[in-house]
């Protein structure tokens, strides 16, 4: 295939899960008696710009439907982030009552929550009418539309160009990654400034976090990477950090190219540093990790195998997309692994694309009392042991799959 940022051939393997539904096409019940659509999922790296990219299968329209099931409410983490982003940018930035903040990839308007409680005027982008739907209910403006160049030209158009543009774990879910970051250089205010967010593709790799991978992530990004792409498209990146969040991403802020805002040159320059060393511009970064996953995958099978033959009753928590990933990718189902809880109504009472298994609420779990629960989202381990910790009254114990199997005390 060709590089969906250089058009050169991404030829270079890096990792091939098999095959597998998209990860949000969670099912009905009706839905369970006919065929589901399974593509193959599989990883190649440009050597040209060194993005990763996910094989193209399926278009934007086919992942981000209108019944999006992914609400980034249900996380108090995630809510603890947003707050915390919109607090600083405010400062940093000197936004205020002039001012205009952007969100693209709204969803359910977390993060506008927290600005418009602070007065800032704001809107957000959001193409799936679920999450839409569930912003506008706490009165935020929502463009329900899919965000490019040519959303970003009418926008413009309208008056509507942004002091602030937040662009949080959507860069890596766009097909058309130069139109996408096109059209940020088009809404941006002349000293506006741009903030992405990404899971950071060197911890991907370090910490075996394979199970990020899926159908609706397009691109897996480094910052060398994302600074190719920005410069290409009319923006300069002038600062970056890195975050927990996701098990591990970064934080871009770009402006305008012709913008005069300086840059955190430190920083730019120790992280830039760290992905030369890791090696990130060279093939070898990328072999290796096709085996880590393999091994993963092996080790949860002859876990639950063994706790079948034990007697052991074992449930799951957190119907998330990487949970889907490596339930699929290791052949997982209900003879297995009985069900899946989750916080999320629009996720209960529904199934997960592949395995199938039954999606529950959290009663569920409290009245089964399993042994064992498998947290599907380890990014969020800490949070959902806390959340979870009644488990451990009865007896059971929480079990992680990725980096590696644990079972925690």
């Amino acid at each position: 295939m060709k590089c969906r940022h250089c058009g050169a051939a991404a030829q270079l393997p890096f990792l091939d899960l098999g095959a597998a539904p998209p990860s949000n096409a969670y099912l009905s019940a009706a839905e369970l008696r006919a065929p589901e659509t399974w593509y193959p999922l599989r990883l190649l790296v440009c050597e040209s710009c060194w993005l990763a990219q996910t094989e193209d299968y399926a278009g934007r329209e086919a992942l981000f439907t209108r019944d999006y099931a992914y609400f980034s409410g249900f996380s108090s983490s995630w809510q603890e982030h947003t707050r915390r982003y919109a607090e600083a940018m405010a400062a940093r930035f000197a936004l205020g009552r002039d001012s205009c903040v952007v969100e693209v990839a709204a969803n359910d308007g977390t993060l506008l929550h927290h600005v418009r409680e602070a007065a800032i005027p704001c809107y957000g982008v959001e193409p799936t009418a679920s999450t839409a739907a569930a912003a506008r209910a706490r009165g935020i403006e929502i463009v329900e539309a899919f965000f490019g160049t040519a959303l970003a030209a009418q926008l413009a158009a309208e008056g509507r160009c942004a002091d602030l543009v937040a662009a949080n774990n959507v860069l890596a879910h766009v097909p058309d990654i130069n139109d996408f970051v096109a059209g940020f250089a088009l809404l941006l205010k002349p000293q506006g400034v741009a903030t992405f967010e990404f899971p950071h593709l060197l911890r991907m790799v370090r910490e075996n976090q394979f199970d990020t991978a899926y159908h609706e992530h397009f691109s897996y990004l480094s910052l060398g990477a994302v600074e190719r792409i920005l410069s290409a498209n009319g923006l300069r990146v002038f600062d970056a950090e890195v975050l927990p969040t996701h098990g591990g991403s970064l934080r871009v802020f770009a402006c305008r190219a012709d913008a005069a805002l300086a840059p955190c040159a430190d920083r730019l320059a120790r992280l830039r540093e760290a992905e030369r060393d890791a090696g990130m511009g060279a093939a070898a970064f990328y072999s290796g990790f096709q085996a880590r996953a393999e091994q993963v995958k092996n080790d949860l099978l002859a876990w639950l195998i063994e706790a079948r033959r034990a007697g052991l009753t074992v449930a799951a928590y957190g119907a998330a997309a990487k949970g889907n990933t490596l339930l699929n990718f290791a052949g997982v189902r209900r003879d297995l692994l009985a069900y899946v809880a989750d916080r999320n109504p629009a996720k209960q009472g529904r199934f997960l694309p592949g395995s199938r298994l039954p999606i529950v609420d959290e009663a569920h779990l409290m009245r089964q009392r399993p042994q064992r629960v498998l947290i599907l989202p380890w990014n969020l381990r800490e949070e959902l042991m806390a959340q979870l910790a009644y488990v451990r009254e009865w007896g059971g114990r929480f079990v992680t799959a990725v980096p590696h199997l644990e079972e925690i005390q």
